[in-house]
């Protein structure tokens, strides 16, 4: 919104700061912030009075009901406020006539929607399941995914090509696959995010450092000179994703405020989705998918541990881990749960610094 005031610099010269992306980048950071701490304590107050609260005790899960019995009663569904504030940021900081601000505002929303009934689900107690049933959820994740895949392909500026770390002459071209390739991508972030989001600012302390570090590099992709001399694709339009992406940080930040260990309120799915999807697209448009592996590497491994754990007992009767994802499984040996978040967040923060490092290695 107020990028359009660039136009009108004949008004007041003044003006002419909001074509600055580093500007708008920054303030959409400081308004997501202010708008997740000034929001946050109403709708954990409203929460509190409609009883919107986490059922942390789990019948499929008895043994954590150790850890989780203190967290009863707990605010959920806090992801409303963050999506919110990450939008309403985004809408205010951000060029809305930029294709890639638009799709990822439908990709962040339309996760949101499901995620959003998937907790809702929970909380009513609708149906056998504990919240969709997994088919539904696969579903609407793949319609969502399948559609900014269709958009990332047809987008002349952005090709098929996979971009490699470390080997800048190797080309592999997915052609028509590159919309499977997409939506594998999309729905596999959402996902991992949110199955890390199982201890108090775990997921969201990870997602911060990941949307950092992306919405350094959308700067890099979507700058022409400094693309060319990182030996780095330049995808025209991409810059406009940074402010995205610190509308992310900031309400991340905002979120931790009131999500740090003790939480007073958790994200639900209504967050998780929304968030994995976002770094998910973001990371297909600037062409940063592989690096994706090594920057989120928490939320990889915490889904490889699931798929692990499950691919070994179907096939062996036998357990890798005491529980998975892997944070439950320290958890069940003896690890502090403080202990746990803050390890994780220095793990992301090095895997951050090693992504920004890989730029230079070409």
């Amino acid at each position: 919104m107020f990028y359009f005031l660039s136009d009108h610099t004949d008004w007041f010269a003044a003006f002419n700061i909001f074509r600055y992306i580093t500007f708008r980048a920054g303030m959409a950071a400081v308004t997501a912030f202010l708008l997740c701490v000034i929001f946050g304590p109403v709708f954990i107050r409203l929460s509190k009075e409609r009883r919107i609260n986490e059922n942390a005790k789990r019948g499929d899960a008895p043994a954590l009901d150790q850890f989780q019995g203190k967290k009863e009663g707990t605010p959920t569904m806090g992801g409303v406020f963050i999506v919110g504030s990450i939008l309403a940021s985004a809408l205010l900081w951000s060029n809305l006539e930029n294709h890639f601000i638009q799709v990822v505002f439908f990709v962040c929303l339309g996760l949101a929607i499901v995620g959003g009934a998937d907790d809702y689900i929970k909380l009513k107690g609708i149906g056998r399941h504990r919240g969709l049933s997994s088919r539904s959820k696969f579903f609407w994740q793949v319609v969502i995914a399948l559609l900014a895949a269709v958009y990332a392909y047809i987008n002349p500026y952005i090709t098929t090509t996979l971009d490699i770390p470390f080997l800048k002459n190797l080309i592999i071209d997915l052609g028509v696959f590159f919309v499977f390739w997409v939506v594998l991508v999309v729905v596999g972030t959402s996902n991992a995010v949110n199955l890390t989001d199982g201890l108090d600012g775990l997921a969201i302390g990870c997602t911060l450092m990941v949307a950092f570090t992306l919405g350094v590099l959308s700067y890099i992709t979507g700058n022409a000179t400094m693309s060319d001399y990182l030996f780095i694709a330049h995808v025209p339009g991409t810059g406009e994703l940074t402010v995205f992406c610190a509308a992310i940080v900031g309400a991340s930040l905002g979120f931790l405020w009131f999500n740090c260990h003790p939480a007073t309120v958790f994200m639900g799915d209504v967050g998780s989705l929304a968030l994995g999807g976002s770094l998910g697209i973001i990371s297909i448009f600037i062409k940063k998918e592989i690096w994706l592996v090594v920057l989120g590497g928490v939320f990889v491994f915490e889904a490889l541990s699931v798929i692990l754990q499950v691919l070994s007992f179907k096939t062996r009767g036998k357990r890798i881990f005491k529980m998975s994802p892997f944070h439950h499984h320290l958890q069940l040996s003896g690890w502090n749960e403080n202990k746990i978040i803050v390890r994780f967040w220095i793990v992301a923060i090095i895997l951050a610094m090693l992504t920004l490092t890989i730029v230079k290695i070409r």
